[in-house]
């Protein structure tokens, strides 16, 4: 077996990377072309439009193309850019649009990663001839005693991307790899600016990426303009304390620009998308302590529905990318798949992921995870 787990020489295992202009990437073309795997990098064009092709901490776009090639140019590997503009258009801007109109706060990343990039991408790479695709996130992956390819957190905690890719199949995870999972931010800089490329200090991608400065509501604006049509904002106990001009400039536990007077503070805690109403109240009524969850994708070795039999199982879930993840019991009934949080959360909107791990350690295995479709507060469940 070589680096990659392939049973042939580095020469004769073809890579494909997918290049999205970053220092991540970059490196990990850079690293896998020294090890002398035949490497072809591959950048895909996900949106060109305006502001947000030049702006700082964007991808996919504008100059990230540039860059990427530049890279591979530098790197002496063939490079190919694929307009992917109307595929992602399709699979990530308009259900990402959608799911904020009915008051959801869907994560676009994951979207982005469970079809454009690991079903149209995985695709070209298998067209290419490719044994593997790899890719500059943060996670770990390795074969496990059964043959199955686990997934893992990485060593850098800071870094973890394991809840933007919950959603990987076994089939993808089998195919994929991920290079950078043993590494710090910091090596892999440190690697970029030993192998002379120019994008070593460049800053990492941080907001959506096709938002441009990061004002969400504008493009949900265009797609749907029903969604910004005004109502009223009710406070928990039915009283009128103001008029919004659309739900969508809100979220699930925002608590500043409300545009409202009261005595004590308030946060949003529910969006009622077909009375357009924006429900208020403490911060208290937002502990949420058990979601229900959709599309669940799970990668643990024992079934999903065998695990989670009886009382249920103890996993550690993350229900923010931001955050770290904390104990919880997965249970099934009839058919839905429950996920009890033992310390309980504040501010859980549906739309979001909430992700399982093995357990409670730094590098703990990732046993999958699923949308949430519904989050309850512990103020309307009493009721």
């Amino acid at each position: 077996m070589n680096s990659l787990d392939i049973a042939k020489r580095p020469e004769d295992t073809r890579v494909v990377v997918a290049m999205s202009g970053g220092v991540d990437s970059s490196v990990v073309a850079g690293l896998l072309a020294r090890q002398g795997y035949d490497v072809v990098g591959v950048t895909l064009q996900l949106y060109d439009h305006g502001e947000a092709t030049h702006r700082k901490g964007a991808c996919c776009a504008g100059q990230d193309i540039h860059d990427a090639r530049r890279v591979a140019a530098a790197l002496g590997i063939p490079h190919y850019v694929l307009d992917y503009e109307e595929r992602f258009k399709r699979s990530v801007i308009a259900p990402f649009a959608n799911a904020y109109q009915q008051g959801e706060t869907p994560v676009p990343c994951i979207a982005c990663n469970q079809s454009v990039k690991f079903v149209d991408l995985l695709e070209v790479a298998r067209d290419l001839g490719a044994d593997v695709l790899a890719t500059g996130h943060y996670v770990q992956s390795r074969l496990g005693e059964d043959g199955r390819r686990q997934l893992f957190r990485p060593v850098d905690a800071e870094r973890d991307q394991t809840y933007f890719l919950f959603a990987t199949t076994q089939e993808q995870l089998d195919y994929l790899r991920f290079p950078l999972g043993g590494l710090s931010k910091a090596a892999v800089r440190e690697m970029a600016r030993e192998m002379g490329l120019e994008i070593a200090e460049k800053h990492d991608s941080q907001d959506i990426c096709f938002v441009p400065q990061g004002k969400y509501a504008d493009i949900i604006r265009k797609m749907h303009p029903e969604a910004v049509a005004g109502g009223d904002i009710v406070h928990l106990d039915g009283r009128v304390l103001g008029q919004h001009a659309g739900i969508v400039n809100y979220t699930i536990g925002q608590r500043k620009g409300l545009g409202i007077a009261a005595a004590e503070p308030l946060y949003v805690i529910k969006l009622d998308y077909k009375s357009r109403q924006v429900i208020v109240g403490p911060r208290e009524a937002l502990k949420t302590h058990t979601v229900r969850l959709r599309n669940v994708n799970w990668l643990g070795g024992t079934p999903l529905a065998e695990l989670s039999a009886g009382n249920g199982a103890p996993v550690e879930v993350k229900i923010r990318s931001t955050t770290g993840p904390q104990s919880a019991v997965i249970h099934s009934r009839d058919g839905d798949v429950f996920v009890t949080l033992v310390s309980g959360e504040y501010g859980v909107s549906p739309g979001q992921a909430c992700v399982f791990y093995a357990d409670d350690t730094a590098t703990a295995e990732v046993w999958g995870g699923g949308f949430i479709a519904e989050a309850v507060p512990q103020v309307f469940a009493a009721a």
